[in-house]
This record gives C-alpha cells, structure tokens and sequence, in this order.
C-alpha cells in the first residue's frame, strides 16, 4: 500500500484531499490499536463518517504515554519530543525516515525552490545538545542536499557565525539562518547586522532560557537587528511528519498533504465551522500514514479564508513543548 499510498499523497490536489483522508481514517480504525480503542471509547459510528469534520482527532498527549503506530513494525528511528525538566517527552516511532524525508524536501522546496539554491545555517543549540531532535534531522538533510561547503550548524560560537554570515553576504549568497527562537535573539542582540541575502526563520521555542515574548515583539528584534522586512517560522512537532511555513507576519500555510481544522474549545469533538474562525487546532498530515494522520494539538489557533492560519499560544493546562512556547 505504501508506495501507492505516498505516490496519491504527495500529488494531491485540494479536491482529492478529502477522499484520501477518509481512506487513511479507515486504514488507521483497522491497523492502528491505540488509535481504534479512543475512537471505540467515544462511541463513534465509524461507517457513519463521510467528512473531515467528523473524524476523531487524537489527543497529542497520547504520545507521551503510548507507541501509536499502525500496523506492527520494528521503527527506524525515533523522534522525541524537547520539553522542561522534569516533563514526559513525546515519543514517535519511525517506520521509514525516508517518508519523512521526502515530505520535508517536497514542502521545503515548494515554498523556498530548489534546496541547491541555498547555503544553510542551523542556529539550534537545545535540539543539538540532545539526540532525537526531528528539527535537527530535517536541518541536518537540508544542510547536506544543499551542496553548500559553508552550509551547517552552531551551537553557541556566534562570532563564527557573524563572520560566516558576512562572508556570505559579500558574495551575494542565497542563505536561510534558521534558528530557535532564543538562540536567535541571543545572536541579534550580541550581532547585529544588516542582512539583505538572507533569511532568517525562526522555529519557535524559548525554553525558559528568557523571558516569555509574543511573537510579534520577537520578529520586530530580529527585524530590526538584520534590517530585514520580515522574519519566517516553521510550525512543525515531533509528532507530525509535515510542516507549514510563514513567510512573515505569522500567517502560515501547508504543504497539499497537511490541512488545519480548528476545534472548538469547551466541546473537543466539535469542529468549527466558517471560512475565519479560532480554536484549538486539529492537524490532518497524510504522511504520518505509519502513525496517525489525525492529531489534536495544544495549540490555540485562528484560521482564514485563503486557507492561512495563525498560532495564538498555548491551551492552559497544556504542557509546555520546545517547538511551541510563544505566544503570540
């Protein structure tokens, strides 16, 4: 099923988009226990489901306490979670990192054109510091398929990586610095300056390393330390094999194989309807096919027209997550 399943995903358009997840839905009922036995405890007629709006969404903390797979495999590698001591981290169980690969090539390539176009700068010394980061496997691929010899990561040498920075702008050089959120922060206030052939994105994540900003206030730091216009982001977790992009401004937008839904906040089973509209945010990735595509995150968000959406925070009561501690 895999290779068919992959081909449909990656080339499907938004009319199909629907079929297909109604068709994950029932393969992951099937083959995924943990999946099967939450959506059995809610007392859902699953022949009965026919739309996205009543599919079950499974709770993300489910990662924290279960192996939820589909189907029986011995994993290739296994994502986990950042977090505060102390805190139980997200655990997700690889069947084929080449899925995930090629997921985070396509979308990166979609919004950002050729990765060979590109040198690239990790600024992600948390994520470096412990193993199992998927933020720094995704960076670490990006880094080698771009080809570039000063392409790589930092952890806490900014000096290096002013000058490698400059160095780069001198030549004309297309490059993307992206970083954790405080990292990037620490580096404008030690290192500013202007930047006009690169960009800066930002993953979220300040980690209790500084006080807590929305993000508002982070992008106008960064814009003015670089003399940049705006500042990108990247909305992605351990739990998902996807990813959404923000050209500026906070609003971001997925890849075809990824959609948003919002749920609503006193009733979880309930999705909100309308074309602008807040919630909680509901994350349909038909890559997570080994997984489940189907996730209800902890995190507060609004949704538009042109089918963009904005990250308001954090649900009280959620647990704080490294990818995802700004507000905004």
């Amino acid at each position: 099923m895999h290779d068919q399943w992959n081909h449909k995903m990656f080339n499907v358009t938004g009319r199909e988009f629907n079929e297909l997840a109604l068709q994950a839905f029932k393969y992951q009922y099937d083959q995924n226990e943990i999946y099967k036995n939450y959506v059995d405890a809610l007392g859902v007629n699953v022949p009965s489901i026919g739309s996205l709006e009543q599919i079950p969404f499974l709770p993300i903390r489910f990662f924290k306490s279960h192996s939820i797979t589909t189907g029986t495999f011995e994993s290739t590698t296994v994502f986990e979670s950042s977090g505060t001591t102390g805190s139980i981290n997200s655990r997700h169980f690889i069947k084929d990192a080449t899925l995930y690969e090629e997921s985070f090539m396509r979308a990166f390539e979609m919004f950002y054109g050729p990765v060979s176009d590109w040198c690239i700068l990790g600024l992600l010394p948390s994520y470096l510091e412990r193993n199992n980061s998927s933020l720094v496997y995704m960076v670490n691929r990006l880094v080698h398929a771009s080809g570039h010899t000063d392409s790589g990561f930092f952890l806490h040498d900014f000096d290096d990586l002013k000058h490698r920075l400059l160095s780069l702008e001198q030549k004309g050089q297309k490059t993307l610095l992206v970083g954790v959120t405080f990292a990037l922060l620490d580096f404008a206030e030690k290192h500013a300056l202007p930047l006009q052939h690169t960009l800066v994105m930002e993953t979220g994540g300040m980690k209790g390393r500084r006080r807590e900003l929305i993000r508002a206030e982070v992008h106008d730091r960064l814009c003015e330390a670089f003399s940049i216009r705006s500042v990108h982001s990247e909305y992605g977790m351990t739990e998902l094999l996807s990813q959404a992009y923000s050209s500026g401004h906070g609003f971001f937008k997925c890849p075809p194989w990824m959609k948003i839904l919002l749920r609503d906040e006193e009733d979880p089973l309930t999705i909100k309807k309308g074309s602008t509209s807040s919630g909680v945010i509901n994350v349909i990735d038909l890559a997570n096919i080994n997984s489940c595509c189907f996730i209800a995150t902890d995190d507060a968000g609004r949704l538009h027209t042109d089918g963009s959406f904005e990250v308001l925070g954090r649900m009280d009561n959620s647990d704080l997550r490294g990818c995802s501690l700004m507000a905004v």
